[in-house]
């Protein structure tokens, strides 16, 4: 038998690598001569890094960037195995979770970080990026990462404004020229399943703001500097990219990325291309995947619904292994055979989450008893 595990991480307990590994492990122990091949995967979110370099055997680079707040952190991108590719978490570098909800303001967070770390690759001699957007603490439309990387934007007196995003209304002059020539010659693909533009009420400021810190009071001005900012950009380029799906963003980091020359694909289905998942497909028996909680939102584009739609171009049937499950998740019986979530008694999260592994370990190894009997 053979069997392809490719979960996603389970928020806040596990990265998909370490319940892909752990999934196997339980599997092994009940079918021992089972194939069992682990995708770790990602969309364009957290934990894309971890699962590209884990399938490629790439490795990691740790470097020291400026964070969300404008301190330096300790914090890393990846190389693949190809030695050529380099993986950009934003998360990783300009995430909400480095955050506190006290401090949660993106009027005062940055994405500086996120250009440091492409000019150390750059220095390096990668020209291959892949970003993974997602999870971000931003709302400066990428005015950090573009600073970092050579571009300036200057005020009423002519001085560069900080790189936050209470600054995008304060500028008031643009100036490319001094953008690192070297991005010219990058090829930069984004994972991305956020369709929104950069402005309007399906901009990022308006979707996305309120869980960055922004008070439904702020949203217009916000807003209105946002599309002031892009409007400038816009006409020193002479190029339009604001009302393009995707712009939106990462607090309007796509946009900024598209001025680079970014093309936008969906996460999940760049993760499944990078590490190769549909050849391992083609011979399978069964597909195992999961994420951290389940419900008919997982239909919408989820790296479980992805995975079980590309099992089906195999005709390789999928089951679903899931922290929880929540409302309406019998929808979910049109593409799995079965669902999971590996709770096994009353327990609030916090204790769920603090024993994720041996949860999930528990219920794989269930699965792959009842599995034995059937072989």
């Amino acid at each position: 038998m053979k069997i392809v595990v490719a979960p996603d991480s389970f928020k806040e307990s596990l990265s998909a690598v370490d319940a892909g590994r752990t999934i196997e492990r339980a599997i092994n122990k009940e079918l021992p001569s089972a194939q069992v091949d682990v995708f770790p995967m990602a969309d364009g979110g957290e934990g894309i890094l971890d699962a590209l370099v884990y399938a490629t055997k790439g490795n990691v680079i740790e470097m020291n960037v400026t964070g969300p707040l404008g301190k330096k952190i300790r914090s890393e991108y990846g190389l693949l195995g190809d030695g050529k590719t380099v993986v950009i978490e934003i998360a990783k570098m300009a995430g909400l979770m480095q955050v506190p909800l006290t401090k949660r303001n993106p009027m005062k967070t940055t994405t500086y970080g996120i250009g440091e770390a492409i000019s150390d690759a750059l220095e390096s001699g990668y020209h291959k990026f892949i970003i993974g957007l997602g999870g971000s603490a931003t709302n400066d439309g990428g005015l950090g990462m573009l600073q970092a990387l050579g571009a300036r934007f200057l005020d009423e007196n002519d001085e560069q404004v900080p790189p936050f995003g209470g600054s995008l209304g304060k500028i008031k002059k643009v100036d490319f020229h001094s953008l690192d020539h070297r991005l010219k010659d990058c090829q930069i693909t984004v994972a991305c399943d956020v369709t929104n533009p950069l402005c309007g009420k399906e901009g990022a400021t308006y979707v996305f703001g309120e869980q960055k810190g922004v008070a439904k009071e702020q949203m217009e001005d916000i807003d209105s500097a946002m599309s002031r900012y892009a409007q400038l950009i816009e006409r020193e380029l002479d190029q339009s990219y604001q009302y393009r799906k995707g712009a939106g963003a990462a607090g309007g980091l796509g946009f900024a990325l598209m001025l680079l020359g970014a093309k936008i694909q969906s996460g999940a289905e760049l993760v499944a291309n990078t590490i190769g998942i549909r050849s391992s497909l083609a011979d399978a028996d069964l597909v195992i995947t999961g994420e951290g909680k389940s419900d008919e939102q997982t239909l919408y584009g989820k790296v479980p619904s992805y995975i079980s739609k590309l099992a089906h171009q195999h005709n390789v049937k999928s089951i679903l292994l899931s922290g929880s499950l929540g409302e309406g998740y019998e929808a979910l019986y049109n593409e799995f055979i079965s669902c999971f979530s590996i709770i096994n008694k009353p327990m609030d999260l916090d204790e769920a989450i603090a024993n994720a592994s041996e949860l999930l370990y528990q219920q794989a190894r269930s699965i792959a008893r009842m599995l034995k009997y059937f072989q």
